[in-house]
Protein backbone atom coordinates (compact mmCIF):
# COMPACT_ATOMS: atom_id res chain seq x y z
CA UNK A 1 0.00 0.00 0.00
CA UNK A 2 1.27 3.35 -0.91
CA UNK A 3 1.74 6.00 1.34
CA UNK A 4 -0.68 8.56 0.70
CA UNK A 5 -3.28 5.84 0.95
CA UNK A 6 -2.45 4.99 4.08
CA UNK A 7 -2.49 8.24 5.42
CA UNK A 8 -5.80 8.29 4.30
CA UNK A 9 -6.93 5.57 5.81
CA UNK A 10 -5.81 6.37 8.96
CA UNK A 11 -7.16 10.30 8.45
CA UNK A 12 -10.64 8.64 7.72
CA UNK A 13 -10.55 6.75 11.38
CA UNK A 14 -9.70 9.22 13.39
CA UNK A 15 -11.19 8.95 17.33
CA UNK A 16 -10.09 10.73 19.65
CA UNK A 17 -11.52 9.35 23.05
CA UNK A 18 -14.87 11.00 22.35
CA UNK A 19 -16.47 8.14 20.84
CA UNK A 20 -17.20 9.73 17.12
CA UNK A 21 -14.90 8.84 14.39
CA UNK A 22 -14.41 11.01 12.08
CA UNK A 23 -13.56 10.63 8.23
CA UNK A 24 -11.42 13.77 7.16
CA UNK A 25 -12.01 12.62 3.39
CA UNK A 26 -15.63 13.23 3.97
CA UNK A 27 -15.58 16.32 5.56
CA UNK A 28 -17.96 19.14 4.63
CA UNK A 29 -14.50 21.35 4.97
CA UNK A 30 -11.60 21.29 3.33
CA UNK A 31 -7.96 21.85 3.85
CA UNK A 32 -6.73 25.63 2.28
CA UNK A 33 -4.46 25.19 -0.81
CA UNK A 34 -1.58 27.13 -1.28
CA UNK A 35 -2.48 29.51 -4.77
CA UNK A 36 -1.62 28.23 -8.06
CA UNK A 37 -0.80 30.05 -11.03
CA UNK A 38 0.35 33.10 -9.48
CA UNK A 39 2.29 36.13 -11.31
CA UNK A 40 5.39 36.96 -9.13
CA UNK A 41 5.75 40.37 -10.91
CA UNK A 42 2.31 41.44 -10.49
CA UNK A 43 2.22 40.33 -6.91
CA UNK A 44 5.32 41.98 -6.30
CA UNK A 45 3.61 45.39 -7.71
CA UNK A 46 0.47 44.59 -6.15
CA UNK A 47 2.02 44.56 -2.66
CA UNK A 48 3.46 47.97 -2.72
CA UNK A 49 -0.19 49.69 -4.44
CA UNK A 50 -1.86 47.68 -1.56
CA UNK A 51 0.71 49.53 0.84
CA UNK A 52 0.57 52.45 -0.43
CA UNK A 53 -1.78 55.18 0.72
CA UNK A 54 -0.96 57.59 -2.24
CA UNK A 55 -3.88 55.59 -3.83
CA UNK A 56 -6.79 57.81 -1.97
CA UNK A 57 -7.55 61.52 -1.88
CA UNK A 58 -5.95 62.02 1.58
CA UNK A 59 -2.55 60.06 1.29
CA UNK A 60 -3.35 58.34 4.08
CA UNK A 61 -5.58 55.38 3.54
CA UNK A 62 -4.47 52.50 1.63
CA UNK A 63 -6.22 49.03 1.16
CA UNK A 64 -4.45 47.92 4.70
CA UNK A 65 -5.84 50.34 6.42
CA UNK A 66 -9.02 48.44 6.16
CA UNK A 67 -7.75 45.11 5.75
CA UNK A 68 -5.16 45.21 8.24
CA UNK A 69 -2.28 42.11 7.41
CA UNK A 70 -1.46 42.12 10.86
CA UNK A 71 -4.75 42.24 12.18
CA UNK A 72 -6.63 39.19 10.37
CA UNK A 73 -7.05 41.23 7.55
CA UNK A 74 -9.66 43.35 8.68
CA UNK A 75 -9.65 46.60 10.65
CA UNK A 76 -11.49 45.12 14.19
CA UNK A 77 -14.04 48.29 14.37
CA UNK A 78 -17.49 47.69 13.56
CA UNK A 79 -17.15 50.20 10.55
CA UNK A 80 -14.42 51.31 8.68
CA UNK A 81 -13.14 55.07 9.08
CA UNK A 82 -13.14 57.02 5.64
CA UNK A 83 -11.88 60.01 4.02
CA UNK A 84 -12.25 63.25 6.02
CA UNK A 85 -13.00 60.80 9.13
CA UNK A 86 -16.08 59.58 7.99
CA UNK A 87 -18.04 56.35 8.78
CA UNK A 88 -18.36 53.36 7.40
CA UNK A 89 -21.64 51.77 6.42
CA UNK A 90 -20.56 48.32 6.73
CA UNK A 91 -17.89 45.94 8.55
CA UNK A 92 -14.83 46.01 6.20
CA UNK A 93 -14.82 41.58 5.79
CA UNK A 94 -11.27 39.97 6.06
CA UNK A 95 -9.22 40.28 2.78
CA UNK A 96 -7.41 37.06 3.79
CA UNK A 97 -8.76 33.96 1.54
CA UNK A 98 -10.82 36.17 0.13
CA UNK A 99 -9.91 34.83 -3.49
CA UNK A 100 -12.01 31.71 -1.97
CA UNK A 101 -15.49 33.67 -1.93
CA UNK A 102 -17.70 33.52 -4.69
CA UNK A 103 -18.13 36.64 -4.92
CA UNK A 104 -16.68 40.39 -3.16
CA UNK A 105 -18.31 42.55 -0.96
CA UNK A 106 -21.15 41.20 1.51
CA UNK A 107 -23.82 41.96 -1.12
CA UNK A 108 -21.78 40.39 -3.76
CA UNK A 109 -21.81 43.42 -6.10
CA UNK A 110 -17.65 42.49 -7.24
CA UNK A 111 -17.48 39.35 -9.24
CA UNK A 112 -13.85 38.67 -8.57
CA UNK A 113 -11.28 40.71 -6.55
CA UNK A 114 -9.49 42.70 -9.76
CA UNK A 115 -13.54 44.16 -9.50
CA UNK A 116 -13.40 44.78 -6.05
CA UNK A 117 -10.07 46.33 -6.04
CA UNK A 118 -11.37 49.45 -7.42
CA UNK A 119 -14.18 50.25 -5.50
CA UNK A 120 -12.74 51.80 -2.54
CA UNK A 121 -10.43 54.25 -4.38
CA UNK A 122 -13.24 55.73 -6.09
CA UNK A 123 -16.07 55.48 -3.27
CA UNK A 124 -16.09 58.80 -1.45
CA UNK A 125 -17.15 57.74 1.80
CA UNK A 126 -13.43 55.37 1.67
CA UNK A 127 -10.39 56.50 0.33
CA UNK A 128 -12.07 59.63 -1.32
CA UNK A 129 -10.33 59.83 -4.74
CA UNK A 130 -11.07 58.87 -8.65
CA UNK A 131 -9.68 56.01 -11.08
CA UNK A 132 -8.20 59.07 -12.87
CA UNK A 133 -6.38 61.04 -10.32
CA UNK A 134 -4.79 57.30 -9.07
CA UNK A 135 -3.37 56.87 -11.88
CA UNK A 136 -1.91 60.43 -12.92
CA UNK A 137 -0.23 59.90 -9.37
CA UNK A 138 1.45 56.50 -10.04
CA UNK A 139 2.28 57.68 -13.32
CA UNK A 140 3.91 60.38 -12.00
CA UNK A 141 6.20 58.67 -10.27
CA UNK A 142 9.32 56.99 -11.88
CA UNK A 143 9.82 53.49 -10.40
CA UNK A 144 5.57 52.67 -11.02
CA UNK A 145 6.05 53.41 -14.24
CA UNK A 146 9.12 51.24 -14.68
CA UNK A 147 7.34 48.20 -12.68
CA UNK A 148 4.14 48.33 -14.27
CA UNK A 149 6.09 48.12 -17.86
CA UNK A 150 7.84 45.24 -16.79
CA UNK A 151 4.63 43.63 -15.71
CA UNK A 152 2.47 44.69 -17.89
CA UNK A 153 4.24 45.86 -21.15
CA UNK A 154 2.86 49.44 -21.32
CA UNK A 155 4.21 52.74 -21.18
CA UNK A 156 1.01 53.75 -19.81
CA UNK A 157 -0.55 53.02 -16.24
CA UNK A 158 -4.21 52.44 -16.79
CA UNK A 159 -6.40 51.58 -13.86
CA UNK A 160 -7.62 47.59 -15.00
CA UNK A 161 -3.95 47.00 -14.51
CA UNK A 162 -3.46 48.39 -10.98
CA UNK A 163 -6.52 46.50 -9.76
CA UNK A 164 -5.18 43.56 -11.45
CA UNK A 165 -2.11 44.06 -9.49
CA UNK A 166 -3.53 44.48 -6.06
CA UNK A 167 -5.94 41.14 -7.01
CA UNK A 168 -3.18 38.86 -7.80
CA UNK A 169 -1.41 40.12 -4.63
CA UNK A 170 -4.67 39.59 -2.61
CA UNK A 171 -4.72 35.81 -4.05
CA UNK A 172 -1.81 35.10 -2.12
CA UNK A 173 -3.29 35.80 1.03
CA UNK A 174 -4.50 32.03 2.29
CA UNK A 175 -3.66 30.83 5.48
CA UNK A 176 -3.01 27.38 5.43
CA UNK A 177 -2.09 24.61 8.32
CA UNK A 178 -4.47 25.79 10.54
CA UNK A 179 -4.40 23.10 13.30
CA UNK A 180 -7.88 21.87 12.09
CA UNK A 181 -6.73 21.47 8.41
CA UNK A 182 -3.53 19.49 10.38
CA UNK A 183 -6.46 17.39 11.66
CA UNK A 184 -8.13 16.69 8.31
CA UNK A 185 -5.34 16.03 6.91
CA UNK A 186 -4.43 13.03 9.34
CA UNK A 187 -2.45 14.27 12.16
CA UNK A 188 -4.47 13.03 15.36
CA UNK A 189 -3.56 14.62 18.24
CA UNK A 190 -4.14 18.44 16.35
CA UNK A 191 -7.37 18.84 18.05
CA UNK A 192 -8.14 18.31 22.04
CA UNK A 193 -11.59 16.36 22.58
CA UNK A 194 -13.73 19.52 23.64
CA UNK A 195 -11.95 20.80 19.73
CA UNK A 196 -13.66 18.06 18.01
CA UNK A 197 -16.74 17.75 20.07
CA UNK A 198 -17.30 21.33 19.60
CA UNK A 199 -17.15 20.33 15.92
CA UNK A 200 -19.75 17.52 15.96
CA UNK A 201 -21.63 20.31 17.38
CA UNK A 202 -21.20 22.67 14.34
CA UNK A 203 -21.87 20.12 12.19
CA UNK A 204 -25.19 18.54 14.02
CA UNK A 205 -26.48 21.58 14.62
CA UNK A 206 -26.85 22.66 10.45
CA UNK A 207 -23.97 25.08 10.85
CA UNK A 208 -22.26 23.25 8.29
CA UNK A 209 -24.81 23.99 5.65
CA UNK A 210 -23.61 27.10 5.11
CA UNK A 211 -20.13 27.46 6.43
CA UNK A 212 -18.40 24.80 4.57
CA UNK A 213 -15.63 24.07 1.64
CA UNK A 214 -12.08 25.40 1.89
CA UNK A 215 -12.94 29.30 3.31
CA UNK A 216 -15.82 27.58 5.87
CA UNK A 217 -17.86 29.87 4.47
CA UNK A 218 -17.59 32.47 1.33
CA UNK A 219 -19.16 30.30 -1.18
CA UNK A 220 -23.46 30.97 -0.99
CA UNK A 221 -25.82 34.03 0.27
CA UNK A 222 -27.98 33.79 3.12
CA UNK A 223 -30.95 35.76 4.92
CA UNK A 224 -29.41 37.24 7.85
CA UNK A 225 -32.62 36.09 10.76
CA UNK A 226 -34.06 32.82 9.16
CA UNK A 227 -35.96 31.65 12.73
CA UNK A 228 -35.93 35.07 13.84
CA UNK A 229 -35.45 38.47 12.47
CA UNK A 230 -31.98 40.38 13.26
CA UNK A 231 -32.32 44.17 13.94
CA UNK A 232 -29.32 45.39 12.21
CA UNK A 233 -27.31 48.52 13.35
CA UNK A 234 -26.49 49.05 9.85
CA UNK A 235 -28.96 50.35 7.07
CA UNK A 236 -27.26 47.85 4.38
CA UNK A 237 -29.73 45.77 2.58
CA UNK A 238 -28.16 43.15 1.37
CA UNK A 239 -28.00 40.89 -1.86
CA UNK A 240 -31.25 43.23 -2.50
CA UNK A 241 -29.00 46.40 -3.31
CA UNK A 242 -27.66 44.88 -5.97
CA UNK A 243 -30.20 42.88 -7.86
CA UNK A 244 -33.73 44.94 -7.16
CA UNK A 245 -35.18 42.13 -5.92
CA UNK A 246 -37.16 42.32 -2.57
CA UNK A 247 -36.68 38.53 -2.22
CA UNK A 248 -32.92 39.14 -1.47
CA UNK A 249 -33.43 41.45 1.05
CA UNK A 250 -31.07 41.30 4.27
CA UNK A 251 -29.42 38.22 2.09
CA UNK A 252 -25.71 38.39 2.70
CA UNK A 253 -22.87 36.79 1.31
CA UNK A 254 -21.87 34.01 4.25
CA UNK A 255 -18.67 35.11 5.62
CA UNK A 256 -15.47 32.94 5.85
CA UNK A 257 -14.99 31.46 9.21
CA UNK A 258 -10.89 30.92 8.49
CA UNK A 259 -9.24 32.97 11.40
CA UNK A 260 -12.52 34.19 12.85
CA UNK A 261 -11.01 34.26 16.38
CA UNK A 262 -8.95 37.54 14.70
CA UNK A 263 -11.70 39.18 12.62
CA UNK A 264 -13.82 40.27 15.47
CA UNK A 265 -16.43 42.14 15.80
CA UNK A 266 -18.68 40.11 13.77
CA UNK A 267 -21.68 40.31 11.02
CA UNK A 268 -22.17 42.86 8.63
CA UNK A 269 -22.91 45.45 11.23
CA UNK A 270 -20.11 44.61 13.74
CA UNK A 271 -22.40 44.21 16.26
CA UNK A 272 -21.29 41.20 17.59
CA UNK A 273 -17.99 41.88 19.74
CA UNK A 274 -17.57 37.97 20.55
CA UNK A 275 -17.22 34.85 19.02
CA UNK A 276 -19.55 33.90 22.05
CA UNK A 277 -22.10 36.42 21.07
CA UNK A 278 -21.76 35.67 17.85
CA UNK A 279 -22.39 31.84 18.50
CA UNK A 280 -25.27 32.66 20.46
CA UNK A 281 -26.85 35.08 17.77
CA UNK A 282 -26.45 32.51 14.71
CA UNK A 283 -27.91 29.50 16.70
CA UNK A 284 -31.28 31.54 17.52
CA UNK A 285 -31.57 33.84 14.45
CA UNK A 286 -30.50 31.09 11.59
CA UNK A 287 -31.22 27.51 13.03
CA UNK A 288 -33.84 28.17 15.75
CA UNK A 289 -31.49 26.58 18.69
CA UNK A 290 -29.93 27.47 21.83
CA UNK A 291 -26.78 26.82 22.85
CA UNK A 292 -25.66 25.82 26.33
CA UNK A 293 -22.89 27.87 27.69
CA UNK A 294 -20.48 24.49 27.59
CA UNK A 295 -22.12 23.70 24.18
CA UNK A 296 -21.21 27.27 22.69
CA UNK A 297 -17.72 27.21 24.25
CA UNK A 298 -16.63 24.15 22.55
CA UNK A 299 -17.91 25.51 19.50
CA UNK A 300 -16.08 28.77 20.08
CA UNK A 301 -13.13 26.35 20.86
CA UNK A 302 -13.71 24.65 17.39
CA UNK A 303 -13.55 27.66 15.88
CA UNK A 304 -10.46 28.90 16.71
CA UNK A 305 -8.40 25.86 15.66
CA UNK A 306 -9.15 27.73 12.02
CA UNK A 307 -6.41 29.74 12.41
CA UNK A 308 -4.13 29.61 9.99
CA UNK A 309 -0.37 30.75 8.86
CA UNK A 310 -0.60 33.76 8.51
CA UNK A 311 0.74 35.96 5.47
CA UNK A 312 4.74 36.69 6.12
CA UNK A 313 6.51 38.63 4.08
CA UNK A 314 8.92 41.80 4.18
CA UNK A 315 7.46 45.48 3.50
CA UNK A 316 7.42 46.82 0.33
CA UNK A 317 9.61 50.05 -0.05
CA UNK A 318 7.29 52.14 -1.84
CA UNK A 319 9.00 54.37 -4.80
CA UNK A 320 9.12 58.00 -4.19
CA UNK A 321 6.98 60.36 -5.32
CA UNK A 322 8.69 62.78 -7.84
CA UNK A 323 8.90 66.67 -7.53
CA UNK A 324 5.22 66.74 -10.58
CA UNK A 325 3.75 64.14 -8.42
CA UNK A 326 0.59 65.52 -7.39
CA UNK A 327 0.18 66.58 -3.41
CA UNK A 328 -2.23 64.69 -1.22
CA UNK A 329 -5.19 67.16 0.33
CA UNK A 330 -5.86 65.48 3.77
CA UNK A 331 -8.28 68.27 5.29
CA UNK A 332 -9.55 68.84 2.18
CA UNK A 333 -8.41 72.06 0.94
Amino acid sequence: MKKSTIALAVATTLVLGTGIAYAANDEPISPIKPPANINLGAVELGKKLYFDPRLSKSGFISCNSCHNLSMGGTDNIPTSIGDKWQQGPINAPTVLNSSLNLAQFWDGRAADLKAQAGGPIANPGEMGFSHTLAVNVLQSIPGYVREFKQVFGKDKIEIGDVTAAIAEFEKTLVTPNARFDQWLLGKADALSADELEGYNLFKNAGCVACHNGEAVGGNSFQKMGLVEPYKATSDAEGRAAVTGQDADRFNFKVPTLRNVELTYPYFHDGAANTLTQAVDIMGRLQLGRRFSAKENARIVAFLKTLTGDQPSFQLPILPPSADATPRPTPFGK
